[in-house]
């Protein structure tokens, strides 16, 4: 993809060339993109408890939340990913009624991070589970720093979710949290203003 074809595409203020190469080097190891398999039961039960038909995996790396999935729901589920770091996956996702971002946003970069969760407000049209791991990673990026570029507590990152989202539900996790999101509405005062 062309620096203009990037341009075009809309996806050069959500993440730089230089780090969608290494993310994409990072993406070789078998063992980066793991974590989404350990949330999958969770992300099932609020897919179920939402009677969710489709989901945007948001990050979705190599794809195995739907793996994960697949066997825990009984109802069917369309499921879409998006990941800019992996090129089949890499267009500009459309709103869907449940997003799933698990192990995504302390990997964005920071100057970045606004953009990018303006486009997960843009696309969560329902309910959101995202997850989010404050410490470092064991893994490191080819240019030597913590895969994890954003390591901040719930504290910094709530507001910023709060601003964009009208929480459901707030969870503590070891290392990190999770939230159920619901689309937040324009509120009278924004609408006015």
């Amino acid at each position: 993809m062309g620096q203009l074809d990037e341009v075009i595409s809309g996806m050069s203020d959500l993440i730089s060339t230089a780090y969608r190469q290494l993310q994409r080097k990072l993406h070789e190891n078998p063992d980066y993109g793991t974590a989404s398999t350990h949330f999958a039961p969770f992300v099932a039960s609020v897919v179920t408890a939402v009677n969710a038909t489709e989901l945007l995996d948001y990050g979705a790396g190599k794809g195995r939340l739907q793996q994960a999935l697949t066997p825990l729901l009984k109802q069917p589920l369309r499921v879409v990913h998006y990941d800019p770091a992996i090129d089949e996956w890499s267009a500009t996702p459309a709103p869907a009624g449940f997003v799933a971002c698990i192990d995504v946003l302390e990997h964005i970069e920071p100057p970045l991070l606004d953009n990018v969760l303006d486009d997960l407000q843009r696309v969560t049209a329902g309910f959101g589970v995202f997850t989010v791991h404050t410490g470092p990673a064991m893994k490191h990026l080819a240019d030597g720093r913590n895969a994890h570029l954003i390591q901040q507590g719930p504290a910094w990152w709530l507001p910023k979710m709060l601003a964009r989202f009208d929480l459901v539900q707030f969870n503590r996790i070891e290392q990190g949290f999770i939230v159920v999101v619901q689309h937040k509405p324009q509120s009278d005062s924004t609408a006015a203003g």
